[in-house]
């Protein structure tokens, strides 16, 4: 893609907007703890203070619409307390020397940065928070005054986490969604195997659930039984559909059988409806009579044979399971010694450091991006200074908010807050010049406008920059600053801190395209591992560990996703991989899909732990774990992978009474070879 071309479509993307479910008690009530914040700070401390803590409570609310499956009143009073702190340090440096701060800047902001090595949350709120330090730290005239004022900003965070726990809106509703996401997705996949047997299952659904199935110890406590054990029937649930369709393990692809089977799918796709409604809304479960009539079918077995009648059977059980869990207070809570749990903050921080530790190098894109966002700030807030306005500080602020780790979404943000800071900027001055409104009115539509931004967060950026544009304008203006001390400045520096922002990725970029390699070679090793330790388990029924499975699949998934964000972020970048087209990129992706795929057929027929040893399948596992790796190595070092020694084994093969397996290892030959024609020029 060339540089106009990407141009263009990173301004479209960051202007559009999103239709997205609104969430407008949530919105109400972050808005509602800014009004108390804002109503307070007035009437207790006056206009200054009223400003540091509502910075404080807008923060901590934003902090709390992230996507993080940690519980919102310490995502609030994180964000609070490490504002405060932030405000508090930049004012005592800042006012007594001006390179100190600006030293101060570089650290803080290359430590925000680094922060997205703890994920997305992390990184998000840290930029944030960098960002209003920057307006705080101009408020305090004292020493005293800025401890006063680090006090307020955390109090907002406090007040925020407070309501949350005094108010909360649909507790477990984010969980429940995605338990019930998943569920559908697996419908809707059992509908698609119907008319198309070999269709693909995304499996960030499942990924997703499994993230909000990991709670900390006070909330495993508290967790409602339907939100227990159905993910686990869900993932045991996907293979069993796919071994079910596949003509290579199943029924026929035509006949009597193959109608059966069709029938058999579209009936599991309602059951599994009906259970995600019932954990969707957190209602009573309505068994469909008619789908579980033909599960339950006697006339099954006339039908079907073999390994699809015993997956007809094993679908049958599970989900049968599935509508016992799903039901709201049939379960017992969880006991948190049985759950996944998520570590509390403080045993978070040595996986945050060991994790930022990893990335101190110099071709990781999140060291990249910090370096990038740290000079990019120090240089905006230079160039601020240097230009004929005031508020210099608004520069490195746009910077900041705007820049990530990706060129799509750095460009399209910048685009976005450009235009969002011009219309809300706008329309704050209009209602200015016709209202003139005083000290308390300008509160009032201070918090009027943070709440609109809370309702429509999720509608794009562009948005949410119109309102938070509106939000300072009428904050500063509580404070006593006139708008046409406000607006120009903040239109102009806005438009420098964007430009900013993209000549800093244009310079030092960390581009996802040349990594496509690196990525495709990931996915073809995990691959591997997972295919090889599931061949080991019919290799020694008895003897292997089935977690050695589980393990090898969750990592496979993460490599698959890996892969496609990969592509998706490689999409929108200016430059060109000479050692992969896009062409070649997509027919390679389907083909170690299948793979996955074909593993998978086989981990739905696992042998019990009392059948007999199949010793050839120890074989075919070594030869295949060790070809996929030196595949991968092949596939990063731009060579087409050969599988000599896996097509030998396979040819030679004598598994005598076992067609599944037999049909299993031709599969996963015919998706390597698929691999090897894609990427060969």
């Amino acid at each position: 893609m060339s540089w106009l071309r990407a141009l263009k479509a990173s301004a479209r993307s960051g202007l559009k907007v999103e239709r997205a479910r609104l969430e407008p008690l949530i919105a109400v009530r972050a808005a509602a703890g800014l009004a108390i914040v804002v109503g307070a700070g007035l009437l207790l401390f006056g206009p200054g203070a009223a400003a540091s803590s509502a910075f404080g409570a807008f923060q901590a609310a934003i902090a709390t619409f992230q996507r993080s499956w940690r519980p919102r009143p310490v995502l609030a009073l994180a964000s609070g307390v490490t504002l405060a702190v932030s405000t508090f340090v930049g004012y005592l440096v800042g006012s007594s020397h001006a390179t100190a701060f600006l030293v101060l800047l570089a650290l803080w902001t290359f430590l925000s940065g680094m922060a997205w090595a703890a994920g997305p949350t992390a990184g998000i709120i840290a930029s944030g928070n960098v960002a209003i330090m920057l307006v705080t730290v101009t408020l305090p005239t004292s020493v005293a005054q800025a401890a006063g004022h680090a006090a307020m900003i955390a109090a907002g965070g406090v007040v925020q986490a407070a309501l949350i726990v005094l108010f909360p809106v649909r507790r477990w509703g984010a969980q429940r969604e995605a338990l019930a996401d998943a569920l559908a997705a697996e419908a809707d996949y059992a509908r698609r195997l119907r008319h198309d047997p070999e269709a693909s299952f995304d499996p960030g659904p499942l990924m997703t659930a499994r993230a909000a199935a990991t709670v900390t110890p006070r909330q495993a406590r508290r967790r409602p039984a339907e939100l227990h054990g159905a993910r686990g029937l869900a993932e045991r649930i996907r293979p069993v559909l796919a071994s079910l369709a596949d003509p290579a393990v199943g029924a026929p692809a035509e006949g009597p059988a193959r109608e059966r089977v069709r029938e058999l799918l579209s009936a599991a796709a309602s059951v599994l409806d009906v259970a995600a409604g019932a954990i969707r809304h957190g209602e009573p479960v309505r068994p469909p009579g008619p789908a579980l009539a033909v599960l339950k079918s006697p006339d099954t077995a006339e039908v079907l044979d073999g390994p699809a009648l015993r997956a007809a059977r094993r679908l049958a059980a599970l989900l049968e399971d599935v509508l016992e869990t799903a039901a709201p207070g049939s379960g017992r809570t969880a006991d948190p010694g049985e759950s996944k749990l998520r570590p509390t903050l403080p045993a978070l921080m040595p996986l945050v450091l060991r994790a930022v530790r990893t990335e101190l190098r110099p071709a990781s894109p999140v060291f990249r991006h910090a370096v990038r966002v740290s000079a990019v700030a120090t240089a905006g807030y230079l160039i601020g200074h240097a230009l004929p306005f005031g508020h210099a500080y608004w520069a490195p602020m746009a910077s900041v908010m705007v820049m990530r780790p990706d060129f799509s979404q750095t460009y399209s943000r910048a685009v976005a807050r450009f235009g969002g800071t011009l219309l809300g900027v706008a329309a704050a001055t209009a209602i200015v010049q016709v209202a003139h409104p005083g000290v308390y009115l300008s509160g009032a539509l201070a918090v009027i406008s943070a709440g609109l931004m809370y309702a429509l967060m999720r509608t794009g950026y562009a948005v949410s920059q119109v309102f938070v544009s509106a939000y300072v304008v009428f904050l500063l203006g509580m404070g006593g600053t006139r708008w046409d001390q406000t607006v120009p400045d903040r239109v102009g520096l806005t438009l420098v801190g964007g430009l900013l922002a993209m000549i800093g990725y244009a310079l030092y970029p960390a581009w996802e395209t040349p990594r496509l390699r690196t990525r495709l070679a990931d996915w073809l090793a995990a691959d591997g591992r997972y295919a090889a330790a599931v061949l080991r388990q019919y290799a020694d029924p008895a003897g292997a560990r089935r977690a050695d499975v589980r393990e090898a699949l969750l990592a496979v998934r993460d490599a698959r996703v890996a892969w496609q964000e990969a592509v998706d972020r490689a999409a929108g970048e200016p430059v060109r991989h000479r050692g992969l087209s896009r062409a070649a990129a997509d027919d390679a992706g389907d083909a170690l899909a299948a793979l996955g795929r074909n593993a998978m057929l086989l981990e739905a027929h696992l042998p019990d732990r009392a059948h007999p040893p199949v010793p050839a399948a120890a074989e075919l596992a070594e030869a295949l774990r060790a070809a996929t790796e030196a595949g991968a190595r092949a596939v990063r070092e731009r060579r087409v992978p050969e599988w000599g020694v896996v097509r030998g084994v396979v040819t030679g093969w004598e598994v005598p009474g076992s067609a599944v397996l037999r049909n299993g290892a031709e599969l996963l030959l015919a998706a390597l070879d698929e691999l090897s024609d894609a990427l060969r020029p």
